[in-house]
Order: C-alpha cells, then sequence, then structure tokens
C-alpha cells in the first residue's frame, strides 16, 4: 500500500502493516501476491502452500504439502500466520515489538483481500498486489480475474483508483469491466505497447531504472514504483532521481524522513570524475 504523503517517493509496504503498528513488521518484499481459496475468498499468501507460514502441521497435519487454494475460508481462518513471524524474525525487526504487540503478533490470522481494502480505503492508500491463477480443479480457475474484481467493486468501500492492477492476465477484459483501476506494468515494455495497454505505473526493481527512464516515462504520465528500498540512502537517491513511489520493508524508518541524505564524495573520487571529464 501507498502512503500518499506530499514529501518524497509515496512508500509502498505490501500488508496492513502500514497502518496497525504491529502488522508493521509483516510487509513481503515487491508486492502482495493473492490467492483464491475453494470458496472464491481472495487471501494473502506469499508461498503456494502453507508449509512455512503457518501452523498448518498442527491444524491439518495430513496436509501440509496441499496448495494453500485447496482451503475453504473457514479452514485458513484457523490458521495461525504470526508465530512464525516471531520466530523466524525474517525482516530483523520483531525484537523491538512491545509486550504486547508481541502477543498480537503472535495470534495474527491469514489476512484476506476484503480486510486489506477496507483498511486502505479507510486510510485512503493505494494497493498494489499480484495474483495467482488457481490450480486444476479449482472451482475458480477460469474466473478467478472476475471473482477478485468482484471483492474490489462490491465487497469493499475502497475506489478503483486505489488499486494498482498488476497481473497481466486478461488485462483488456479487466480494463473493460474496471476502467479506473490503475494498470501497472512489472516489465519495462516498449512505450508503445505500454500506451496500448493503459499503463498508467511501472512496478520494477530499482536497478532496471535511471533517472532519464523516470522522467521519459513520466512525459507520457507514466509513473514509476521501485522495489524493494529499505536503506534511507537509496531511499535518497530514489527521492532524487524523481520516482513517484517506492516499495518497502523498513516504512518506520523512511517515514520519517523529512529530506533526501546528501552523500558526501570523497576528494579522491572527485578527482577521478575531473581526470574522466578533461579526457572526453
Amino acid at each position: 500500500m501507498q502512503d500518499t504523503g506530499p514529501r518524497g517517493p509515496g512508500l509502498v509496504t505490501p500488508a496492513l502493516s502500514s497502518f496497525k503498528p504491529v502488522l508493521l513488521h509483516f510487509c513481503w518484499s515487491k508486492k502482495l501476491e493473492l490467492i483464491l481459496c475453494l470458496d472464491g475468498v481472495p487471501f494473502l499468501m506469499h508461498d503456494r502452500t502453507l508449509q512455512r507460514t503457518t501452523n498448518i502441521h498442527k491444524v491439518f497435519p495430513n496436509r501440509t504439502k496441499v496448495p494453500a487454494a485447496m482451503f475453504t475460508w473457514a479452514e485458513l481462518e484457523n490458521l495461525n500466520a504470526g508465530s512464525w513471524f516471531l520466530s523466524h524474525n525474517p525482516f530483523g525487526t520483531a525484537g523491538s515489538l512491545q509486550a504486547e504487540d508481541r502477543q498480537q503478533a503472535g495470534n495474527q490470522s491469514i489476512c484476506s483481500l476484503q480486510a486489506l481494502l477496507q483498511l486502505a480505503a479507510h486510510t485512503d492508500r493505494l494497493v498494489i498486489f499480484d495474483l495467482y491463477r488457481p490450480p486444476r480443479g479449482h472451482p475458480y480457475r477460469d474466473t478467478w480475474i472476475q471473482r477478485t474484481l468482484d471483492v474490489i467493486q462490491n465487497q469493499s468501500s475502497i475506489q478503483s483508483s486505489q488499486v494498482l492492477w498488476l497481473p497481466s492476465d486478461l488485462r483488456s477484459l479487466v480494463q473493460e469491466m474496471d476502467p479506473d483501476l490503475q494498470q501497472t506494468s512489472g516489465s519495462r515494455l516498449p512505450l508503445e505497447e505500454l500506451q496500448s495497454n493503459h499503463i498508467v505505473k511501472l512496478n520494477l526493481h530499482y536497478s532496471a531504472m535511471s533517472a532519464q527512464l523516470i522522467s521519459e516515462y513520466s512525459a507520457v504520465n507514466i509513473s514509476t514504483n521501485l522495489y524493494v528500498i529499505s536503506q534511507p540512502w537509496l531511499y535518497s537517491v530514489a527521492w532524487c532521481t524523481g520516482v513517484q513511489s517506492i516499495t518497502t520493508n523498513a516504512p518506520q524508518i523512511l517515514s520519517a524522513m523529512n529530506a533526501p541524505l546528501f552523500l558526501m564524495v570523497r576528494e579522491r573520487e572527485r578527482e577521478r570524475e575531473r581526470e574522466r571529464e578533461r579526457g572526453m
């Protein structure tokens, strides 16, 4: 989700975390991944199975290798998705939680897309996600796009313009069904192709873009979101190159910055730069 504050690139933290301190530490890098369960509820899950990040081995010990999409929402709600975070500390931030927040984090359940959208709507944030197609034999395998759009349009109060639609499958159909979605590409395609697909935003790794490219895309009203930027110095570089938003695992650090950092260049490096310029 994106912080639409006026200073610097917006912060896209792909979880509920930007707005609930306990969940601040549950950010996945790059973007949200969504899966549809058996009864058609889209939910947040990075992995295709539930083995790594839930307590499925305790609740459903005989189904640990079953795809996450092949569970009902009632079954998924019985799983714990927070204790793994505390025990593995993937972002090195679990130790900063207070005792009460730590207890709440340890009891977190799997989050549905509807819950995420409602929170984003109430806090005026943007949401970006990718969408896994359900496996063969799944009742929503051929209608997973339509079902997800139904949740956005009819089961939440979010505005379609707050959703950065990243999935490339059936993009023309999505554009026809909901033209207010912000069509987003995860690939740096030719400009003509981006415009023909109504792309208004790029979602790319920070190493894939330059200040010149960012400026060229911006000139034709295509904004840029870069991932994953969690260090203040790298955020400063993105800020100074005109990036509109970034995805981060450290919103609690970057949101406190009121200005980009100015990095001091060593005198010897300056001399080398002058020598290169004289040699041109």
